[in-house]
């Protein structure tokens, strides 16, 4: 029975003794009982009468039980859909009624707060701890591991990964086994990764870095990884002298940089240092090879399309660029408007096609064929230029998104929250250069008659909304910058209070935004 990325990623590894993951605290589990805990978790997802297609979502803490989550779903057929453990529950009910999930799974101390969330969403709810503990534990425990797949087709859907859009509505991206499975194969062969590896993991498993990069990569190659809950700079130094890669944020990058213990001897033995979500300030970069001897590697990706291009293995690594398309990854830099591929070293979008890239968005078909051209090209909305040998440089993002420690943050879906409260007329969200996080967020607020309760609006923050969505900091105005057509002039905004967190601490360096 056929199921490619079952057949690929897992069936390999099936009753092997190799080690899979090391876990901080000494641990080990070996691939063999990693799928046999997969295979009761699948035999569980069955029982509770999940079909192929149905949608599973999770949000549950970083832990092996959670990896064997997403192995059941695709020894079932059942379609993935993890969610960000910072999500509010106002959040998770739109992620849960959007998706049409079936089963949700959360960690044991977020039932009660999630439970009419469910219901009200017609979804199951089961919970999953970090310890082995939970509900779906105690369902999954006495059954027997059922390690045959379910028949699945190249082009059947295997994941849901939800990207926020300017509209503030989320957009479910649509995954198939293959767009999984290409990228997968295709970065092992591209960043050399074999049986030897151990990889440094503490990236969150919500998200594609963490989850369908370095794990899949982990999978193919029959490699290891040293499996953190998350990240903690004691931890990684600690813990690297056993590894031979590492993925990671620039944040990830600054803060060992500032480790007193972390230099060329601690780090001689490592093989390959990867870094993605969010661009590298050419300073890190420079620091970093100082310190090491290591050149970090670039790479860009999306939600939508996995990863499309990387600094090469081997050869010239440019920094400050994203290096150059990935093998069977075609990427050009169009003009905006007419769609007209641009000159090199000209400033355009991002366009990619190959069979990486995603189906579409769930449920909405004008936005996917907005965003999917009928060849195939897929329209980033990033803005790049490519140099004579084909390295491309990220210059700017289109939707003024901002991407703070390697996490997305879109504006539009903040100002609709913000101009809902009392004392708000209108506001602006813009990012500004921040030495540890790369980005922050900084909200503008227009003030009507008295102007808001800023208690009130932290508080509304705190429990409405993920924490990495917060603004770092508020300001507020008598207006916002116009231009002629009336729309607001963003650029000005970034310009003016580029220096508002000068020293990455978080302390406003007050610098008045000039209203023209």
């Amino acid at each position: 029975m056929v199921n490619p990325l079952f057949d690929v990623l897992f069936k390999p590894h099936l009753g092997s003794a190799a080690p899979f993951l090391f876990l901080p605290d000494g641990g080990r589990l070996s691939y063999g009982e990693f799928l046999t805990r997969a295979g009761r978790f699948a035999a569980a997802i069955r029982e509770m009468g999940l079909k192929p297609d149905d949608r599973l979502a999770v949000q549950i803490d970083k832990s092996p039980d959670a990896l064997a989550v997403y192995a059941a779903c695709v020894m079932t057929g059942v379609i993935f859909l993890p969610l960000n453990t910072a999500y509010a529950p106002a959040e998770v009910s739109y992620f849960l009624s959007d998706s049409g999930a079936s089963l949700f799974l959360c960690d044991p101390s977020g039932r009660d707060a999630l439970e009419a969330v469910a219901e009200a969403a017609g979804a199951r709810i089961e919970t999953l701890g970090i310890k082995g503990d939970g509900s779906f534990c105690t369902f999954a425990d006495p059954l027997a591991p059922q390690l045959s797949a379910t028949a699945r087709s190249a082009d059947d859907l295997a994941a849901f990964l939800y990207t926020s859009g300017t509209t503030g509505r989320s957009k479910g991206a649509m995954l198939s086994q293959a767009n999984l499975l290409s990228n997968a194969r295709t970065l092992t062969a591209h960043w050399g990764f074999t049986k030897s590896d151990v990889l440094l993991h503490a990236l969150p498993i919500f998200h594609t870095h963490g989850l369908f990069v370095a794990t899949n990569v982990t999978l193919i190659a029959g490699s290891a990884m040293m499996f953190m809950g998350k990240f903690d700079v004691d931890q990684m130094v600690a813990q690297m002298t056993r590894c031979t890669t590492m993925m990671g944020v620039p944040t990830f990058y600054t803060r060992l940089l500032d480790h007193p213990v972390f230099d060329a001897d601690l780090t001689a033995h490592m093989r390959l240092f990867i870094s993605g979500s969010a661009p590298m300030r050419k300073d890190t970069h420079d620091q970093f090879e100082a310190r090491t001897g290591h050149r970090v590697l670039e790479r860009y990706g999306m939600t939508e399309t996995n990863m499309n291009t990387s600094n090469p293995l081997d050869g010239l690594r440019k920094t400050g660029t994203v290096g150059l398309p990935l093998p069977e990854v075609e990427v050009k830099i169009t003009d905006l408007e007419t769609g007209e591929i641009v000159d090199a070293g000209e400033i355009g979008v991002i366009e990619v096609r190959g069979p990486n890239v995603f189906k579409g968005y769930w449920n909405m078909p004008e936005k996917t064929a907005q965003e999917l051209r009928p060849d195939g090209f897929f329209i980033t909305g990033d803005l790049a230029q490519q140099d004579a040998d084909g390295y491309i440089t990220i210059v700017g993002r289109g939707k003024d998104l901002i991407i703070s420690g390697g996490f997305n943050i879109y504006p539009k879906e903040l100002e609709m929250i913000l101009d809902d409260q009392p004392g708000v007329l209108e506001s602006a969200v813009v990012s500004v250069p921040h030495a540890d996080m790369g980005e922050a967020a900084l909200a503008v607020l227009v003030r009507d008659g008295d102007g808001p309760d800023m208690d009130a609006i932290r508080f509304m923050m705190r429990n409405d909304v993920a924490r990495f969505k917060h603004p770092r900091d508020y300001i507020i105005v008598d207006a916002l910058p116009r231009n002629t057509m009336g729309k607001v002039q963003k650029n000005a905004m970034r310009d003016s209070y580029r220096d508002w967190f000068v020293d990455g601490s978080g302390t406003a360096k007050p610098k008045p935004l000039v209203l023209k």
